[in-house]
């Protein structure tokens, strides 16, 4: 089913979307934001541009963009696939819980802040390309991986990186020097054990974007961990 998006506000947007059929294509979409919002059963094409929030609050559907997504994709969303064949803005996956998000090219600022998981729900972020500053600012759970791809810099993660980070673990295909990590974290060279655990979102992303698993996997990655689940521990007053 084809929706053309021409002059179609986001609430008139997404009614329809909730109208219709299980499989759906959103045609000449012009930054309308919101789209999908909080959405379950829905596999959802999108050519164009989507706004701000795409995907936020997603309960289980699947979205693709064709190109290029705003800021705050993912927002907050609990379970589902996104998957952005361009570059994303900032803060995308912002408080995630759940599901994940596949971005071919680059992100900007702020992106998994606040990512969390909970028992059996583990949020995951794939970067093909590089993140501004702030990636993964407190971060609480999850797994964020950035691939670096199509890039010579070694640098592929921008300023304060993991500040604030809790929990969860973050993946960099970079030996990552001149990289400055915040205290309350452990940055280190991935191991074959590491680099495992991360072998099904490899696998996944290169399929999505046709690139060669071996070639990506068979790269120096740095993996970072907090050392506390509690990183401001020593500003706290003791009773």
């Amino acid at each position: 089913m084809n929706i053309v998006a021409n002059d179609i506000d986001y609430k008139l947007l997404n009614d329809k979307i909730r109208d219709k059929g299980k499989t759906i294509t959103v045609k000449n979409c012009l930054g309308q934001r919101f789209i999908a919002a909080g959405m379950n059963d829905k596999n959802i094409t999108i050519e164009g541009i989507p706004g701000n929030a795409l995907g936020a609050y997603l309960n289980g559907a699947n979205i693709t963009v064709q190109g290029n997504a705003q800021d705050a994709t993912g927002d907050t969303m609990n379970e589902g696939k996104i998957v952005i064949h361009g570059n994303i803005g900032d803060a995308a996956g912002y408080a995630m819980r759940g599901g994940s998000i596949f971005v071919k090219g680059d992100a900007g600022y702020r992106a998994g802040i606040h990512m969390k998981a909970y028992k059996e729900k583990v949020p995951s972020l794939i970067i093909g390309g590089k993140a501004g500053s702030f990636l993964g600012e407190y971060q609480a759970g999850g797994t964020i991986i950035v691939l670096g791809l199509d890039s010579e810099d070694d640098r592929i993660v921008g300023n304060y990186a993991c500040t604030g980070m809790h929990g969860g673990k973050m993946f960099i295909r970079s030996k990552c020097k001149g990289v400055h990590f915040p205290h309350q974290v452990t940055a280190r060279k991935a191991t074959l054990k590491d680099k495992a655990e991360i072998e099904e979102y490899i696998d996944e992303f290169c399929k999505l974007f046709d690139y060669n698993k071996k070639d990506v996997m068979d790269s120096d990655f740095t993996v970072v961990i907090p050392d506390s689940k509690n990183p401001y521990q020593q500003m706290y007053v003791a009773n």
